[in-house]
């Protein structure tokens, strides 16, 4: 069962305006870099599901998260279909992203009030979301999608719609003013924060530091 509401869970999003992603087959390695984005300020983790047995190791993740970063928020990404999505919350999943749009898994996330985020690449996949309750789109991939140039274009018409891009956010001060300024509510950031070079040497340090880096470009970047 997750330990924050979806309210708390959106409202951390909006606020923070960050959530890293990453993904890695070691629980130990997990707990490490869960902790590391904790230390830079980061509310939120989404730990993606991506290899074998990767909900296994996130139940371990969360079980520890839960009593060593009790106000860390984790959730689960790369969810394509509902029982997978199932499979998550019941390891207290807070929070489910996807690559693409699941009516299926919005309406399970809707039954148990968790939050959905998923992928959408057009106006009518991000108001086909919006219908089914979705509060934050990811848009995704964002670089192919046409970048904040899409986000743009989009809020024109539609300025209700409250848009996280993952892929194609660098770890830059450069990307993120961009992204924000074209009118982001929070970006997605992956393998540019959680560095593979940085979890192979142990260097949680760094993660922790650049997470911190994100996060006050974010701040600056919304004025």
């Amino acid at each position: 069962m997750a330990r924050f509401t979806r309210l708390e869970v959106l409202n951390a999003i909006v606020e923070t305006g960050l959530v890293p992603v990453f993904y890695h087959r070691d629980a130990e390695v997990a707990k490490k870099v869960a902790a590391a984005c904790a230390a830079g300020g980061a509310r939120l983790v989404e730990f993606t599901n991506r290899g074998d047995f990767a909900p296994l190791v996130y139940a371990e993740l969360a079980q520890h998260v839960a009593k060593a970063n009790p106000k860390l928020i984790l959730g689960v990404g790369s969810v394509i279909d509902a029982p997978t999505a199932a499979l998550y919350i019941g390891n207290g999943a807070n929070f489910v992203v996807g690559p693409i749009l699941n009516p299926a898994v919005a309406r399970l996330c809707n039954r148990r009030k968790i939050a959905y985020s998923p992928g959408c690449g057009s106006a009518s996949e991000i108001s086909e979301a919006e219908e089914l309750g979705v509060e934050i789109v990811k848009v995704f991939p964002g670089d192919s999608v046409g970048g904040p140039n899409f986000v743009k274009s989009i809020l024109g018409p539609c300025p209700w719609t409250r848009i996280m891009p993952t892929g194609g956010v660098e770890a830059t001060k450069e990307s993120i003013t961009t992204w924000f300024k074209a009118g982001v509510t929070a970006v997605g950031v992956g393998s540019n924060l959680i560095r593979k070079e940085w979890v192979e040497a142990g260097n949680y340090d760094a993660i922790a530091a650049k997470t911190t880096e994100l996060l006050a470009w974010i701040r600056e970047a919304r004025g």
